[in-house]
């Protein structure tokens, strides 16, 4: 079965040796198609300009580049964010004036990183001027160490952009 667009490049490759042909002289090129039914009813050739490029091998050989996820592209689930959050207990609580190898997360967002009193930080995190928006604390969580460095934090961070949109949402209901 010939597609619409095998006979649109059938087409527009016979038209381009006819152009060839009457540009080369006495002698008109000989070509040599096969035709079939669904050649022979196909519209007529579509200007060259309004075909759609074909994707070279290179094109088809790399990899897509992954669009870029910013939270505001989001919209998290707190119910979601509590399950995930379950990775974070290891370290942190969501309830006030409880700290355990990491600090409260309880109003978290709008506060300004390593300011609890009498949680030891590192001097990275107590000395980053950041001021937890929901914003910087989806870049945070993807990878905690490259937005700090030297902070103390061993947590790998959330891969997934979902899982870290879910886990502000959750830690907003926690302010």
């Amino acid at each position: 079965m010939i597609t619409m667009r095998t006979a649109l490049r059938l087409s527009a490759g016979t038209a381009l040796l006819s152009l060839l042909a009457a540009c080369g002289g006495d002698k008109p090129a000989k070509t040599e198609t096969a035709t079939t039914t669904a050649e022979a009813t196909a519209p007529a050739a579509v200007p060259e300009a309004t075909a759609p490029a074909e994707p070279t091998a290179a094109e088809l050989a790399a990899p897509a580049a992954p669009a870029a996820v910013t939270f505001a592209s989001l919209t998290g689930d707190a119910a979601k964010g509590e399950k995930v959050f379950g990775q974070c207990k290891t370290c942190h609580v969501a309830e006030k004036g409880v700290n355990r190898v990491g600090p409260s997360l309880a109003g978290l967002i709008g506060r300004t990183a390593g300011s609890i009193e009498g949680f030891k930080y590192s001097p990275a995190n107590k000395n980053s001027g950041i001021v937890w928006t929901e914003e910087k604390l989806f870049e945070y969580l993807e990878s905690p160490q490259k937005v700090i460095k030297g902070t103390y934090m061993a947590f790998a961070g959330l891969k997934n952009p979902q899982d870290r949109a879910d886990v502000i949402a959750y830690l907003k209901t926690k302010a």
